[in-house]
This record gives structure tokens, sequence and C-alpha cells, in this order.
């Protein structure tokens, strides 16, 4: 893990907003979290806390034919939330290593309604924007890596428009700061793979709300052994950020 100070002996913090889109909030969304679009006013208050030195949101972005999505499969294993399908690792030479991959509803398609950020959320606000999930063939839940831990460039270039360590390392980032959706999902992992790649990473438990909520102290035991550190918004490393 990287050390969490800066040149100055401070830390240099990053804000990465996770998959505040359409279809995962209600009232209509196809994957929607329930509670979702709340958790807006406060990640907009995070976007406009001085503290940050850059502000990313990520979102998923698929093709028509991503193999997450139950209707691409054929009956009866294409029920979504339940059944699951075998996924390929795409990197040249481990072609036969595979995972489980569970099927969703179709969602977030690439430049459809669904896949918009809601415009609760402060754009105006945001720096980068990452598209992820755009390989047609392996799912990407973190917004560093796809299903099967892939980083490399030359392989996640089908799966995501920038590459987000890069660009945080790029930018001196020693910390990073995960919020949005879906806690047990792509905040989980975005911020899991935070730590993999070498820098700390902090969970705001207001900030996010999970697919199916009961999983949310199985997905914090998972954080913590990771070394994820969640916190609340009145912890003194994130309210520091408040001002400049």
């Amino acid at each position: 893990m990287a050390s969490s100070d800066g040149a100055d002996g401070s830390i240099v913090p990053a804000l990465i907003v996770v998959d505040m889109q359409e279809d995962f909030c209600p009232p209509s969304g196809s994957l929607a979290v329930q509670e979702g679009r709340d958790i807006a006013p406060l990640i907009n208050d995070l976007l406009s806390w001085p503290g940050f030195v850059t502000r990313i949101a990520t979102q998923d972005y698929h093709p028509p034919d991503h193999i997450s999505f139950a209707s691409n499969h054929p009956s009866p294993n294409n029920r979504p939330f339940e059944s699951f399908i075998e996924m390929k690792n795409p990197a040249p030479g481990k072609e036969t290593e595979t995972k489980p991959q569970q099927l969703w509803p179709v969602h977030c398609v690439a430049d459809s309604r669904g896949a918009e950020l809601i415009p609760e959320i402060r754009a105006d606000l945001i720096d980068v924007l990452i598209h992820k999930g755009k390989h047609s063939q392996v799912e990407m839940y973190s917004a560093f890596a796809d299903a099967f831990g892939n980083r490399d460039p030359a392989v996640m270039e089908r799966s995501v428009n920038l590459d987000i360590a890069e660009l945080l390392r790029a930018r001196k980032v020693t910390d990073v700061f995960v919020v949005g959706l879906a806690g047990d999902y792509c905040v989980k992992f975005t911020a899991i793979d935070a730590v993999k790649a070498g820098f700390r990473s902090w969970l705001i438990e207001e900030g996010t709300k999970c697919v199916m909520p009961a999983s949310w102290d199985e997905a914090k035991a998972e954080l913590k052994v990771a070394g994820v550190s969640v916190i609340h918004t009145d912890d003194p490393v994130i309210k520091k950020l408040a001002v400049r």
C-alpha cells in the first residue's frame, strides 16, 4: 500500500463517486437500489469540499450484448438476480480461467438514458468520467480492474475508457474516498481494488446503499480484511477535507 502522506506530510485525497446512474436509482431504474437516489445530497456536499485534489465519477457503460444481461442467455438459466453463467478471462493466454457471473436485468447500456448520471448529482463538480464495463464478455464492477483482476492497459482498453490508477498517480493521490452505488458490488470492489493499486482506501458509509441491504455487514467484513477503512462523515480524516 502506498504511504498516506504527500510531500508535505498531508494526505493527497481523491473522491470517487461510483455509478450514480438512472438505472441504479428509483423510481424507474431497471436495477434500482433502494434509496439510491437519496444519497445524492451528501455526495454533492463531498464534491464541493475543497480538500479533494480530484473528483471522479464512474458509469457502467455496457454494450447491448453484455454477458451479465439475463436476456442475452437462453432459458431456463436466464433469471435476473438468480441465474449464473460461466465467464472466461479475456486476458491473452488465460482463456481457460473461468468464474461464475451473476445475471442482471439489462442496465446502463452505453448512450442510453439509463446510463446517464442522475440529474441530482452536481456533474459540474466532477473532473473526470470513467466509463467501465464496455467489454461485452467480461464483468467490471470495480473502476480499477475487471472481474478477473486484470489491470494491464493492453487488456483493459476494451473494458474502460481511462486507467484510473494511472490518472490518480499522475495527480499524486495517496488516498481515495469512495461513495455511490452499490455498496455490495461496484463500490465495494472499487474500494478494495484501490488498495491493490497502492492507495489508502476509505469508504464513507452514509454515502452508499446496497442492492441487498442485508449483505452490508458481510461486505464490511470483506472490506476490512482487504484493508479498506469504512468510516462515517463525522470521522476527522474526512471532515478536515471540508475546509481548505
